[in-house]
């Protein structure tokens, strides 16, 4: 019985805090609003120049039965890297790239071959006979 007396205060609350669908919603004037002045960003992109840091490597693969034969070195001073690489063409010949690259030069590559190409003679297609002579039809 008591939790009764306790109810009805909080749904008389609720019932007065609601609108009524008659009353029309009260606006009041805009916050007034200053748009800050334009000033121009005082950003500066980063300079990501770094010196470079000298290195070398070079690595090799060279497997006569399967017919794979690749590689690479590259070294570079601090300002030019330089190297070549290398790689065995399903022709028969082994291409090989020396390269230089700068900030000043770009990237400039020679390439030259070794060996020479060679293909497969190819025959005229002709059509192979059955193994057990002429196949049987039910």
């Amino acid at each position: 019985m008591v939790a009764k007396f306790l109810l009805v205060p909080f749904m008389a609350v609720a019932v007065l805090g609601a609108p009524h669908p008659d009353s029309h919603p009260s606006y009041g004037p805009p916050p007034s609003y200053h748009a800050p002045s334009y000033q121009a960003p005082s950003y500066h992109a980063p300079s990501y120049k770094e010196p470079g840091m000298p290195y070398a490597f070079a690595y090799a693969v060279k497997d006569d039965y399967k017919g794979v034969d690749f590689g690479h070195d590259e070294s570079n001073d601090g300002h030019v890297t330089s190297g070549s690489y290398r790689v065995a063409l399903p022709d028969g010949r082994t291409q090989i790239v020396t390269f230089t690259a700068s900030d000043e030069t770009g990237y400039v590559a020679e390439v030259t071959y070794i060996g020479e190409a060679r293909y497969p003679e190819t025959k005229p297609y002709a059509p192979h006979a059955p193994a057990y002579g002429r196949p049987a039809y039910a």
